[in-house]
Parts: structure tokens; sequence; C-alpha cells
């Protein structure tokens, strides 16, 4: 029987197809692509988080650790030694792969919520000491990398879009890994733990093996985000790289306000909270200090409040998915479904 595609599989395509036509209908150099660029960026840290957060569920609260190990390490490699970003990429990845497993080695082998804490204490321990090691990392006063011309295997661009079609590559890398895991025989291990985890080690599922493998993918691909992230901006310090509420708190709010455990919803989520950002630094920042903020986070609770399940919870799905769901349980903020737009 032939099997067709989804209607909210086909719309993620036809958005991947957009977006890779955004370049040539606006300024190569403009405000609005490097916005567009950073909301996709954001979409593959959200979706590298989903992979632990939502197919696992073990909630990160540090994820900025992987992400500033990304981006220090390819950083350095290319200023002390020369050694272009897109070798030092998958350096960072492989130190923070590194560093998940040794957090979660002991972490997943307890109850609760310790894997959070210990994601967010790494965090602050690499932030602290990104600051008082100035002789390598820079210190407060952050790195900065050259400009050196068009050179792509030195990663530096001159225009903007050269990065939005890394960023644009590299967020459909991330979402084909979090598909294929998702559909594969570890994600349906992922879903057991999340949705019973004592019943899944009844029925043999090796939990903290599955956990342990979804933590380092997640972190690996967080820090080739962190490469990427870098080398767009030209410039991090410790305090913006490894902050809580600007990359751990922001990647994991995108992924619930877009649906949590979903692969389409880190990006309606970036699409919608990263320009809604935008607009209010613009047009609110100057009126009162703080009042921006104030106006974003109280339109992202509205939208947690008005629909727990994210976004997604909109996204059109085959007849067959609701079919069969019409007699399933309801799907609880704490165990969202996985099925939409896949």
């Amino acid at each position: 029987m032939r099997k067709h595609l989804s209607p909210g599989l086909v719309l993620l395509l036809l958005f991947f197809v957009a977006a890779a036509a955004l370049p040539f209908f606006v300024d190569p150099r403009g405000h609005l692509l490097r916005v567009a660029a950073m909301a996709l960026l954001f979409a593959a840290m959200a979706q590298s988080w989903n992979i632990v957060g939502g197919l696992a569920n073990q909630v990160s609260l540090g994820h900025a650790a992987f992400f500033g190990l990304g981006a220090y390490t390819s950083t350095l490699l290319f200023l002390r030694f020369g050694i272009s970003p897109w070798i030092g990429m998958f350096a960072g990845a492989a130190l923070a792969a590194f560093a998940a497993a040794l957090l979660s080695f002991p972490t997943f082998r307890l109850k609760g919520h310790y894997f959070a804490l210990a994601t967010l204490a790494f965090a602050e321990v690499l932030r602290v000491i990104a600051n008082s090691w100035a002789s390598v990392t820079g210190g407060p006063v952050g790195l900065s990398i050259p400009f050196l011309g068009t050179k792509p295997e030195l990663f530096a661009f001159r225009a903007v879009s050269s990065y939005y079609w890394i960023i644009l590559a590299l967020l459909v890398i991330v979402c084909l890994a979090f598909r294929l895991l998702a559909r594969g025989a570890i994600g349906y291990r992922l879903r057991a733990v999340r949705e019973n985890e004592n019943a899944a080690e009844v029925a043999g599922v090796d939990t903290f093996r599955v956990k342990l493998t979804a933590s380092i993918i997640s972190a690996a691909f967080t820090a080739l985000c962190g490469t990427v992230f870098a080398q767009f901006t030209f410039f991090f310090d410790p305090d913006s790289i490894f902050a809580l509420s600007g990359i751990s708190v922001r990647m994991a709010m995108i992924a619930i306000v877009g649906g949590l455990g979903t692969l389409g919803g880190p990006i309606i989520g970036a699409l919608f909270l990263i320009p809604l950002e935008e607009v209010a630094n613009a047009y609110l920042s100057s009126a009162a200090a703080g009042l921006s903020q104030f106006v974003f986070g109280a339109i992202l609770v509205a939208a947690i409040l008005i629909q727990p399940r994210g976004l997604m919870a909109y996204w059109p799905k085959s007849k067959a998915g609701r079919l069969a769901r019409k007699d399933a349980k309801p799907v609880t903020p704490a165990t969202p479904a996985t099925e939409g737009g896949r």
C-alpha cells in the first residue's frame, strides 16, 4: 500500500523550501535576514535540546554549557592554532558529548531532577572558569573573531546570507537526526521512558542507556550550534555564551512553546518567539527600561496558559493520525505527544 506524507510533514518541507528562497528576495546584508538567521539558529538549538528534553523528558537547565564548549573550543583552536572552525566544530562537539556523558553517568542512575541541577551547575562553573582564565579565554572581555575575507575554509564570510545557508543546513541536519531518532528503535524506548520509566524498565528497556545516548547526541548538536553562533556574531563573552536566561532557558522555552517532543515544535517556537522578542526590543526598550522584556514575558506566559501543549497542537495531522488518537488517553503538558508534524 502506498504511503503518503502527512499534511504536517508536507508543510514542514514547504517551510524549508520557503526558507531556502528567502535570501533571494531580501537584502543579503540586511537586518531582516539576520533576524531570520538567528531564528533558524535558535530553532536548531531548541531541536537539539528537544532530543533530551522532549524525547527523553530529561530537563536540562544548563544546556548553555555544551553550547559554550562548542563556541570556545572551535574559536580557540582557530585563534591559537589556525585550525579551521570547519574542523574545530567537531572537536567542540566531541568535547561536549564527553562532558554530557560525565554529567549523565551519575545523575541518570538517580531518580529526580539531578540531571537538571547538574547541567545548571556545570554551566555556571564553566562561566566562572571562562571569566577567570583570561590568558586563554579572554576573560570578561570575551573573544573577537577577526574577519579574514571571503575564504570559506576559514568560516569567515562577508554577507549574512552565507551564514544563513550554513544555519539552514544545520537546522535540516538536526531535524533529520531528531526524526530518525524519534522513529527508530531508540525513539520508542525513549517514549516509553518518558511515559513511565518504571514500566519501561519492567518491559526490558535499558533506561539508563537510552537516556545517556539522548544526552550525548543532544550535547553534540548543541555544541555545533555554538560554533556557528560564534562565527556568525564574530564576538562572544562568558556571560552571554553561558547565560541561563539568554541561552539555556531560551532554547528550552522555544521547544516548550512550540511543542515539546515534536519535530516541528522548535521551528514554530523559534519563528514565534525570536521575531517577537526583536520587535519588543525595537519598539518598547526606549519607552522604559525592562518594558520590552516584561511584555515579551507576559506574552510568553499567556501562550503557555492558552495552549500548554504548545503551538504544535494547531499543526495539521493526517486523517489516520486523528482516527488513531480518538480513543487515546489525553496528553498532559508533562507528557506531550511526539507524533505531530512528523
